[in-house]
Formats: C-alpha cells, sequence, structure tokens
C-alpha cells in the first residue's frame, strides 16, 4: 500500500505523504493521529487496526473539518469523507465458492480468522459462512484466531493437532496467517492438505510467491487500495465531488493465472525504478539551482553588511560620547546606593537575630509539650494490664512523637550551625572503642531483623580529636540510614582505619542504594530520593556534612541501584587543625537522642491467612507498614480486613480473594495504586468491586486522574478516620442495592453459596468464559468443561450447587440481560442484538425473549 501511494505521489511533487506505523496497537494509533492533528494535517488516510477503539478519534477528526479517508478496514461510524477497500463480505463469499468448487462439494474444513474485533474479520467469516451454506457437504471443523500473524495463527492450529489431519482444506483470512497454516499442518503430518489465503501481494515471500512455489494452494486478491486513496485525496483537496465509498474488486489466483499476474506486478516495480531515477535527477539539477541562488544572495547580504558597519562605526562614535556623560552620572548614583544598601545590611543582620531567636524559641516551645506527651505514655505503657489494641494504638502515639521530638532537635542543630552558633568543643578520644559503643547500641535492632551489624577493623586503638557529642550525631545518622534502607537479613558494617594522617570510618550496607541523580543531591538539605516508602525530612545527611565539616573532615558517599551503599569520613589527625577556643580538656560525651524504633519492623498482631467468617471483606493496600497497621486495626471489628504492602501484591490478592471493596494507597512501590484501579476496572471478575484512594496529592488535577481511572471515592491524607469508615460503608451498601436491582430476574448467581477460596475462583473463571463468548452462537458447554479442564458431570454438579441454576439456563439468562442491556443503552436494531448476543436468528431471539420477560424485543426497545 505505502509502495503504490508512494508511486503515485510522484505524479503530485506538491504533496507531502507523513507516514506513521502503529504495528498493531489501538492506543498508539489514537495516539499517532492525534499527533497529525496537531501538526495542521489538510488531510487524514488510515486503515483503522480496529473498529471501535478508532472511531472516536476518526469522528474528531472528521468534525474538526479535516477530510477522512478509510482504507481497508472501517470504523464504527459513517463520519469519513470516503471509503476506499475491497467488499470483504464478497470476499469472503467468493472464497467460499471457490472452496466448494474445489472440493467438488464435499470436504471438511478449517477457518483461521483475524483480529475478531477488525471489520475485515467479521465481514470476510460471515461472507465465508454464506459461501458455503449452499454446499451442505462442505463442514467448517473449527474456527481459530490468528489475528492477523503468522505465530498465533501457526500456534493455534498447533493447539487443535488432533482435529487438523481430519481437515481436507484451511481458509486463513490472510496469506501471513495461511503461511502459519501451512507450517501447522506440515507438522501435523498433512502436507496434501490445502491452503488458501487471502492478499496476493506482490514480491519477496508474499502471497503471489507463496501461489506460484506451491506453498499455498490459491490465494484471493485484496488490492491495497494504495493508488486509489491519493487519487481520491487529491479529488478532495481539489474540492471535487467523490461517492461515500469506493470499493475495490478481487478475483482468486491460483496456479492457472499466477504467472500472468507476477509478469503484470513486476513491469510496474520497473516503470517505478525509472520514475524514481528520473526524480533524482531533477532533484539534483534543483540542488545546483538552489546553490548558485543561495551563493548570489550571499554576495549580496555581505555588500549591504559592509555597509551598514560603516554607518554603525560613524554612530558609534558618537554614542560613545553620550555613555561616558550617562556614565559619570551613574556613578554618583552607586555611591548613595551603596550606602544605602551598608544600612539596609545592618538592618537585615538585626532582623536575622530576632529570627534566630524566635526559631530557638518557638522549638522549646514544641519540646515541651512533646517531653509532657512522651512521659505520661512511657508510663501507661509500662502497665502490665494493658490491652493489646490499646497498646498497640499507644505505641504508634509514642512512636510518632519520638520520631517528632527528633525532627525539632535536628532542626535546632542545622540553624545553629547555619548561624554559626554551634561550636567544636574537641577532646581526645578512642575512635576504636567510640565506634564500638555506637555498634553495641544497634545491636538489638540487628538480631531483630537478622541483620549482620559490627565494628571491622585491625586498629587496637586509633586516638582522635574530636567533640563526642556531634560525631554521635553523624555515626547515628549514618547507621539509621542504613538500617532504613537494608533489608532483614541484610548487612551493616562499621570499617575503621588509620590511612596516612587521616583516619578513615566506612559505614556500608547492601540495602537498596541510590541512583547517580540521588546521590548527587545526598548531602542537600531538604533533599529526598526517589524511594517513596523511605522518605525523610531530608536534614539528616546535610546536618552529618556541616558537622564533619566542623572538624576539618570529608564525608561522601558511592553506591549504585541495588548495589548498597558506602559512606565515607575522613578525620584528620592529631589538633593544630582547631583553634584553641574549639579545644577541651574534657571527654564527656552526652547521651544519643536519636529515634530509632523507625528501623524496628511494625507489630502487626496475629496474622489473618484468610476469610474465616461471613462478614465483609476488606483488601487494605498499603506500603507504610504503620498506617496499614493503624487502618486494619480500626476496620477489625467490621471487616475482615486483608493486607498488601504493594500495587503487585494487592492486585494478585484481589483475583485470589474477589474482595467486597478495596483501600489503596496512590504513591507505591512496584505498582502505584493508579496502575492497580486500571487493571481490578478493566478486569471482568474485579470490575464491579468498589476502590477507595487514599492519597497526599491534593491538587484538582489528581484527583481528577484518580476520578478518571475510576476510583468510587478519593480522600486526601491526612483524614478523619470516620470519612473513611462511613465512605467505605455507603459504598459497600450501594454496591449491595445495584447488584439486587441487576440480577433480580436472573436466578441467584455469584451471591450463592461460593465463600470458599477454590469455589470463588470456579464461579469467577466459568463466568468469565460464559462473558467472552457471549456472542458465538457456536459456543458450548462443551466449550466451557474443556477450557476449564474438567468433566461434562463436575461442571453441571458446582453450577447447579455454588450457582443455583443449570448451565443451559444461566447462559441464556446471561445473553437476554446482555440483549436488554443493547436494547435499552446502545443503538442496535433487533437483528444485530440478536447476533451479537449469540442467537442463531432474529426470530428464535424474538421468541425467547418474549417467553421470558413477556414482552417482544422491539416493544422493550420502544420503552427505553
Amino acid at each position: 500500500m505505502l509502495a503504490e501511494m508512494q508511486r503515485e505521489l510522484s505524479f503530485h511533487p506538491g504533496i507531502e505523504l507523513i507516514y506513521k506505523q502503529a504495528d498493531d496497537n489501538s492506543q498508539l494509533q489514537v495516539k499517532q493521529v492525534q499527533e497529525l492533528m496537531a501538526e495542521g494535517i489538510d488531510l487524514l488516510i488510515i486503515s483503522p487496526n480496529e473498529a471501535r477503539p478508532l472511531t472516536p478519534v476518526v469522528e474528531e477528526a472528521y468534525n474538526s473539518g479535516i477530510p477522512v479517508i478509510v482504507v481497508d478496514r472501517k470504523i464504527a461510524s459513517t463520519s469519513y469523507t470516503n471509503y476506499i477497500g475491497a467488499d470483504n463480505y464478497e470476499l469472503g463469499r467468493i472464497a467460499g465458492e471457490y472452496v466448494a468448487a474445489l472440493l467438488k462439494g464435499k470436504g471438511n474444513v478449517i477457518e483461521v480468522v483475524g483480529l475478531p474485533a477488525s471489520s475485515p474479520a467479521i465481514e470476510r467469516k460471515r461472507g465465508f459462512q454464506d459461501g458455503i451454506s449452499r454446499y451442505p457437504g462442505i463442514h467448517v471443523l473449527q474456527q481459530v484466531h490468528g489475528d492477523w500473524v503468522k505465530q498465533k495463527s501457526e500456534s493455534a492450529l498447533d493447539s487443535i493437532r488432533n482435529i487438523l489431519p481430519q481437515a481436507d482444506l484451511v481458509f486463513a483470512h490472510n496469506d501471513v496467517m495461511a503461511l502459519g497454516a501451512r507450517n501447522a499442518a506440515i507438522k501435523a503430518g498433512a502436507r496434501s492438505m490445502k491452503i488458501i489465503g487471502v492478499d496476493a501481494l506482490p514480491g519477496k515471500g508474499a502471497g503471489l510467491e507463496m501461489v506460484s512455489g506451491k506453498v499455498l494452494t490459491a490465494s484471493l486478491l485484496y488490492p491495497t487500495g494504495g493508488t486509489e486513496a491519493i487519487r481520491n485525496a487529491i479529488s478532495i483537496l481539489n474540492k471535487t465531488a467523490l461517492p461515500k465509498e469506493t470499493f475495490l474488486q478481487t478475483l482468486v489466483v491460483d496456479s492457472t493465472n499466477v504467472r500472468m499476474m507476477q509478469l503484470q506486478t513486476d513491469k510496474i516495480l520497473n516503470q517505478q525504478k525509472d520514475i524514481e531515477l528520473q526524480q533524482g535527477m531533477i532533484a539534483e539539477q534543483l540542488r545546483v539551482y538552489k546553490s548558485q541562488r543561495t551563493m548570489l544572495y550571499v554576495l549580496g547580504i555581505t555588500l549591504g553588511a559592509a555597509v551598514i558597519f560603516a554607518g554603525l562605526l560613524w554612530y558609534s562614535r558618537n554614542l560613545n560620547k553620550q555613555i561616558n556623560r550617562k556614565l559619570a552620572l551613574q556613578n554618583e548614583e552607586i555611591s548613595r546606593q551603596s550606602k544605602q544598601l551598608m544600612e539596609m545590611s545592618a538592618a537585615a543582620a538585626q532582623a536575622n537575630e530576632a529570627r534566630i531567636t524566635f526559631f530557638t524559641n518557638i522549638s522549646h516551645e514544641i519540646r515541651t509539650p512533646l517531653t509532657l506527651i512522651l512521659g505520661p505514655l512511657d508510663e501507661i505503657l509500662q502497665h502490665a494490664r494493658l490491652q493489646g489494641g490499646d497498646r498497640q494504638q499507644l505505641s504508634l502515639v509514642r512512636k510518632n512523637a519520638g520520631r517528632l521530638l527528633h525532627l525539632v532537635n535536628q532542626l535546632m542543630d542545622f540553624r545553629k550551625l547555619e548561624f554559626s552558633k554551634m561550636q567544636v568543643r574537641a577532646s581526645e578520644n578512642d575512635l576504636v572503642l567510640f565506634c564500638h559503643e555506637i555498634v553495641e547500641i544497634f545491636q538489638q535492632i540487628a538480631r531483630k531483623r537478622g541483620i549482620d551489624c559490627r565494628l571491622v577493623t585491625t586498629e587496637r586503638t586509633l586516638p582522635v580529636w574530636m567533640d563526642t557529642g556531634m560525631m554521635d550525631k553523624v555515626l547515628f545518622n549514618l547507621m539509621s540510614n542504613a538500617f532504613k534502607f537494608t533489608p532483614d537479613q541484610g548487612a551493616v558494617l562499621i570499617k575503621l582505619e588509620k590511612r596516612g594522617e587521616e583516619a578513615v570510618i566506612q559505614v556500608q550496607d547492601t540495602g537498596i542504594g541510590m541512583s547517580p541523580e540521588v546521590m548527587q543531591h545526598a548531602f542537600d538539605i531538604f533533599y529526598q530520593g526517589d524511594v517513596d516508602n523511605h522518605k525523610g525530612s531530608g536534614l539528616g545527611l546535610a546536618l552529618c556534612k556541616e558537622l564533619v565539616q566542623l572538624h576539618h573532615g570529608t564525608i561522601s558517599a558511592n553506591s549504585g541501584k541495588n548495589r548498597g551503599t558506602i559512606f565515607t569520613v575522613l578525620l584528620p589527625l592529631g589538633n593544630r587543625h582547631f583553634e584553641p577556643a574549639e579545644l577541651s580538656e574534657s571527654s564527656t560525651k552526652e547521651e544519643p537522642q536519636f529515634y530509632m524504633a523507625d528501623l524496628l519492623p511494625v507489630e502487626n498482631g496475629p496474622e489473618e491467612t484468610g476469610v474465616h467468617d461471613k462478614r465483609s471483606v476488606v483488601l487494605l493496600v498499603e506500603d507504610n507498614p504503620e498506617l496499614r497497621s493503624f487502618i486494619r486495626h480500626r476496620l477489625a471489628d467490621d471487616y475482615e480486613v486483608l493486607e498488601a504492602e504493594n500495587g503487585q501484591q494487592g492486585l494478585q490478592m484481589a483475583f485470589e480473594y474477589l474482595p467486597d471493596g478495596i483501600i489503596c494507597d496512590v504513591m507505591m512501590p512496584v505498582k502505584d495504586g493508579h496502575a492497580l484501579l486500571k487493571e481490578i476496572k478493566a478486569d471482568v471478575r474485579t470490575a464491579h468491586i468498589p476502590v477507595v484512594l487514599l492519597t497526599a496529592r491534593v491538587t484538582p488535577d489528581q484527583q481528577i486522574e484518580g476520578l478518571q481511572n475510576k476510583a468510587d471515592a478519593y480522600i486526601v491524607k491526612p483524614f478523619d478516620f470516620k470519612i473513611l469508615q462511613h465512605t467505605l460503608t455507603s459504598l459497600l451498601a450501594n454496591r449491595s442495592h445495584l447488584k439486587e436491582h441487576f440480577t433480580a430476574d436472573i436466578p441467584a448467581g455469584l451471591r450463592g453459596t461460593a465463600s470458599r477460596r477454590t469455589d470463588l475462583r470456579f464461579v469467577s473463571e466459568f463466568t468469565s468464559i460464559v462473558e467472552s463468548n457471549i456472542g458465538n452462537e457456536e459456543f458450548s458447554i462443551e466449550d466451557i468443561y474443556k477450557q476449564m479442564n474438567i468433566s461434562k458431570v463436575q461442571l453441571y454438579r458446582k453450577v447447579k450447587t455454588l450457582m443455583g441454576t443449570n448451565v443451559n439456563e444461566y447462559i441464556l439468562n446471561t445473553r437476554l440481560q446482555k440483549a436488554r442491556y443493547f436494547l435499552q443503552h446502545e443503538d442496535f436494531s433487533v437483528a444485530e442484538v440478536a447476533y451479537k448476543t449469540g442467537f442463531s436468528s432474529p426470530a428464535y431471539f424474538s421468541t425467547v425473549f418474549k417467553s421470558k420477560l413477556g414482552v417482544s424485543p422491539t416493544t422493550f426497545k420502544g420503552k427505553r
């Protein structure tokens, strides 16, 4: 098609063709059409991958005034300027009659269908069935889907290898799938099987060559329409009237006429090469002409520039004199402003001092109530009779109050450093003993989490002058970060050595590491990395850097994604680098105030391994273990709560347990909340489940994004728990009312006794198979028990037990329910609804519909 378009465009040099390839991806094709519209194209030629997904964007282009030519495949409306393509129904009918003639009216056939949602596949299939319907001796053994692709066609036929040898002929909807059918037939030992395809394209390995080489028995010519597309496009742009549809003719290509077809195509290709050669010669002449013209322009511009430059020189000489006079006046103004700036600087220094005083006072004001909170909490937590649930809630309060106190302390330290209010009081200390004491403090945490934590050094003693209080903060921050980002059963090491005139301290972990971008900003104040579930205040490492620099040392980091992290601190030996006022004889060490419970795993109490009672089941997907534990505890009295720590785990549990409701965070590792929501709502098994999104993202655009993804509710953190509780209760109640309404006139389906996990899986798989085959009139019970890999007796027994109905009745009621929806909400005729819901004829559909619902489909449709 593209070659034909380019060949025809050689006669229209003023037309530019912009070509985009979607690779069988409907979403990508929609995006490409939107990009072309944004570029301001004059006319759109499109071959839709699928009819319905491409209909809205084609209608948008057409309604915006852009002429649209639809080639080969139609869309689901008539909002286009011109359609070009073969009559796919007629092509299928001719194929059916040719097959009947080839098999002399008697034989078995397998049909390989294209993409089910594409209009060519639907029309060719219908035409083929009508073509062979007049020959009762022709039987279609099987229809398989090849989706226009060789590999899928071959794989689909391989899956029915036991049936394949019974067939006399395979009819594939295109030559590519026909080649896959030939490969499958050879593997099945049916080398003499006749294979018929569609397209008969010229070129290496294409349909004509396969027919000529007897790979295919025959192929039906499907003109690409490339030439006609360009000709009609030119006519439309020239305001020439055209019919709405341009149908291309077809014929059967077999051994009787394939040689003649190849000769014709070879002649056309040779003519195209001659045209391209002539165009190349013309282009070369144009290039020489443009080059000479450009040189002439350059000479003229150079001459004009020389004249202008001379005038500018004269003008600039006069301008300089004026500028010198202005500069003298500006110098006087600058002197006056400098004096004002000095006065303003003095005032700013006073304001800065007032700001420091205010910050110190407010920080102390925060610390006082925190102390009053922590004291009584510690006493209450030591009470032996405290209930388990109450103890867990108070422990959570204690932990977060301590975290707030630690943050206030860090802010005060950093402000002191920023305004040079913190002074080093260095004394001589044994660095080996100092590091050993810090490692000992972390041993309890290491044992609980199975982390290898130890000091590695060959030095017996290493005297270093340092302020022990400051170095406590440095090493505690580095060790806390190492434990925070290291998984259980990992390792955190402090390595200590003497290197020349420096003491080297390395804190090494086997954690998740940092990307180069994060490592570049690791020591910047308030910078937070790209790990959502480990975000901190962004103060710790910045404070470490300032404290190490006060010791005239350096700190650096070496890391990589999933390679762990090494922080290296270099401290100079001796005390010559300190000022006399920075030295102290005593080596008093203040007790560190770091809150280390952040590094311990959250104790959630006994784990629930499954659903044990008949309460509603709620799946909680939240990566923060503390918030997850808090919500689970508050909901446990009313619901069975399942927990997942990331989106991927949550998706698996949703499919496994089919909960009644889902509470989901947005920002999570592995798979975020929006991705989880899309997959939940796109799957027929879980689309009915109400989903509540929890997030700290508060802008309207972010909330709109969640609602566009079909979230049932959107709650912003921090939130009142009563709002979450009432929202969940309301959603579950509304969902129950809707379920009662839409299932009132069919047997009690999924609301039956299927409460166990295996029964839920069975019902989900059974209903999914029925839903996916609702439009297949040849769909039978045999298809169900074969796909589910159980016996026919087992299928009848489980459906009757779990759903209170028999299989045939459920299929019929499901079809009628779908038909009611189409009649109420879609603009389909009664005949179209009958075929879409799997009835063999409109008359039979009307009879069944009236017998079940007491009214004819036409009357029911008129009442909407």
